[in-house]
């Protein structure tokens, strides 16, 4: 029976903010009690997780005196030391508190905008003492509901504003540390700024220090917006953006479910795993979701097991598929590798091109064989191969 045990060397990570969620939603109150930063570093260790991440927040609650918070982060980098864990990305809770209610980087009060830029630059400092190599921003409250209310070129000014005084300062300070922006369509604004990865990318490129920023997408974020997952991230990595992703389950757009990663789309989960197993992406496999409501401690173990079990089980089907011997003969059936070739090879001119003739009939009436191919990877998914 294979060994679907997770190990450091597999680069799972989850945030603070996932295992350590209440179970608090709209309609009612929390379901479990809070849990110590160092505990829940300590039970990720044991997992067989690498790292853990966090927002400001997370670890040290909202207006902590100074004393409280020093005590709270040695309390955290002792678990750290103790247990080899690391963190791998550092990110700001700009969305929770009454004052980012109209948005945070990008809200309409100046004086807003200013306590943010405050807020990550004092948690970027943390993330830099801590290790963290990545820092993602995620805009939960940078949109608007009304779009009379929101001048949004002006809004779009603001946040590369900010993009471009973050990364001056983590320059100046000689900081390893590099941005990734995290979109998303809407929740809990009506509309997010940057609702997709290729909004994402095309504001990125307008940024002073391009290189330094790329993206962190999250697999439900996508789907609520009836994207691809595979091809947005595949697009990011042709792009060389991926910086870091987040992994969880959802179910068509819908709110954002944050099912355990595997649940939901289980074709789209493998189908994504296939990717970045088969690519140059070395980041973290990082679980960004919610531990069912309805569970207790004991529950949110088994989801966080879960989720990295899950990942294992995929990634092993992905190289049962590749090895395939009937998958490569589909594979070229399906004309695949021809899409790898220049359209126009070396030393080939245009006139070369147009002096070309093509059998359209013949070419019309090929079949693109795909159906095939399709199956053999649900197939293999099944485990019926």
């Amino acid at each position: 029976m294979t060994d679907y045990t997770p190990r450091p060397e597999h680069r799972f990570s989850f945030g603070l903010w996932t295992i350590g969620w209440q179970g608090v939603d709209p309609f009612g109150v929390a379901t479990r009690t809070p849990m110590d930063p160092a505990y829940a570093v300590e039970k990720l260790a044991e997992l067989g997780a690498y790292g853990v991440t966090f927002h400001d927040d997370d670890l040290i609650p909202f207006g902590a005196q100074d004393g409280d918070r020093e005590a709270r982060i040695a309390s955290f980098r002792k678990a750290l030391d103790a247990t080899g864990l690391i963190v791998p990305m550092a990110t700001t809770n700009l969305f929770s508190h009454p004052v980012f209610r109209e948005g945070a980087l990008t809200a309409n009060d100046r004086d807003v905008r200013r306590f943010a830029l405050r807020k990550v630059l004092r948690n970027l400092d943390l993330a830099a003492e801590l290790g963290a190599k990545t820092y993602v921003l995620w805009g939960g409250r940078e949109g608007a509901e009304s779009a009379v209310a929101k001048d949004v070129r002006a809004a779009l000014d603001r946040y590369k504003e900010a993009l471009d005084i973050l990364c001056a300062y983590c320059r100046d300070q000689g900081y390893d540390i590099r941005f990734a922006l995290e979109p998303k369509p809407n929740e809990p604004r009506g509309d997010i700024f940057l609702p997709t990865i290729g909004h994402a990318i095309a504001f990125i490129n307008e940024l002073e220090e391009p290189d330094r920023v790329g993206l962190n997408p999250e697999v439900g974020h996508e789907q609520m917006a009836g994207m691809s997952v595979v091809h947005g991230y595949a697009q990011a990595l042709w792009h060389k953006k991926l910086y870091h992703i987040d992994l969880n389950g959802q179910n068509g757009p819908r709110y954002d479910q944050d099912f355990r990663f595997g649940n939901g789309d289980v074709k789209s989960a493998f189908l994504l795993v296939d990717l970045l197993e088969n690519s140059d992406y070395d980041g973290p496999r990082h679980f960004d979701f919610k531990p069912g409501r309805v569970e207790d401690e004991s529950g949110v173990w088994e989801s966080a097991k879960a989720c990295m079990r899950n990942y294992l089980i995929f990634a092993e089907k992905s190289r049962a598929f590749r090895a395939d011997p009937e998958v490569a003969e589909a594979f070229a059936d399906a004309r695949t590798d021809e899409l790898s070739k220049p359209t126009l090879a070396d030393g080939e001119s245009l006139a070369d091109l147009r002096a070309e003739e093509i059998d359209l009939d013949a070419a019309a009436s090929r079949g693109a064989k795909v159906e095939r191919l399709d199956q053999l990877a649900l197939e293999h998914l099944f485990g019926t191969r």
